[in-house]
C-alpha cells in the first residue's frame, strides 16, 4: 500500500529531525572535549550521517558549533525555569536557579565544560542562563529584594562566580559540589542586599529534584 504525501512528508521530517539532533550532540561533545577545529568529515562520522546530510542542515562548522552550544544553554535554562517556576520570593528563585546550576558542574561534567569552554558566549547569548540571571536579578530589584545599581555587573558577578566554581572544582575533584555552590549562592544574595540571616536561611533550602523536571529538551 502506497503512503500518502502527507506520511512521506511526516517520515521525512522525523528523519531530519534525528539527523540534525545527532550533529549537535556530537557538536556539544567535541565542544566539551574542546576540540572545534576538527573537519566537518569528523563530526559526520562522529554523528554517524553522511556528509552530503550536513549540508541539508548548516552551511559552516561554526553555524553548527553556534547551535550546539545555544541548544546546551537553553536546554538547561527551561529546566532551570520549570523547577523554580512555584518559587514566588525572586531572592530564592535566583538562589535555587545558582545552587542547581553550581551542582550540574560535577554531576553533567560534558555540560559544564561545554560552558567553560565558552565563557564569553554565555555572557552574551540572547538564550540560556545570563538572560535568565538577568530577569531574576532585575525581578529581585523590581521587589525591593535586592539592592542593585547596575543589573549587567550583577549578571557578571554571578556568571564569573558558576564558571569559576567549574573550574574549581574540576581542578579540586574532591570538593564538596554542593557546599560551594550554596555558599557562593549565599555570598551572591549577601552583595545584592539580602540581610546575612535570610541568605543563609535561603540558601540551606531543600532543592527541588531538576530529573523530576525534564522534558524533551533535556540539558543532557
Amino acid at each position: 500500500m502506497t503512503e500518502a504525501p502527507s506520511q512521506q512528508g511526516n517520515r521525512l521530517d522525523r528523519r531530519k529531525a534525528r539527523t540534525r539532533a545527532a550533529l549537535i550532540r556530537a557538536a556539544q561533545t567535541l565542544i566539551a572535549e574542546g576540540r572545534t577545529h576538527v573537519p566537518i568529515l569528523e563530526i559526520t562520522q562522529a554523528a554517524d550521517v553522511g556528509m552530503g546530510s550536513f549540508y541539508n542542515h548548516f552551511e559552516t562548522k561554526e553555524q553548527l558549533f553556534e547551535a550546539a552550544l545555544e541548544s546546551v544553554l537553553d536546554s538547561y535554562g527551561q529546566l532551570l525555569d520549570r523547577v523554580t517556576a512555584e518559587i514566588e520570593d525572586p531572592a530564592e528563585v535566583f538562589a535555587t536557579s545558582f545552587r542547581l546550576a553550581g551542582r550540574l558542574h560535577r554531576r553533567e561534567p560534558d555540560l559544564s565544560r561545554v560552558l567553560l569552554n565558552n565563557a564569553t558566549r554565555l555572557l552574551s547569548a540572547e538564550d540560556g542562563l545570563a538572560p535568565r540571571a538577568r530577569r531574576d536579578i532585575q525581578a529581585g530589584v523590581d521587589a525591593g529584594r535586592f539592592q542593585v545599581e547596575d543589573v549587567d555587573l550583577a549578571v557578571t558577578m554571578a556568571a564569573g562566580a558558576l564558571l569559576c566554581l567549574g573550574q574549581l572544582l574540576h581542578d579540586q575533584p574532591e570538593r564538596d559540589d554542593a557546599a560551594a555552590a550554596d555558599r557562593l549562592a549565599e555570598n551572591l544574595l549577601r552583595m545584592f542586599g539580602v540581610p546575612a540571616r535570610q541568605a543563609h536561611r535561603i540558601c540551606r533550602l531543600p532543592l527541588p529534584d531538576p530529573s523530576s523536571a525534564r522534558g524533551d529538551g533535556s540539558a543532557a
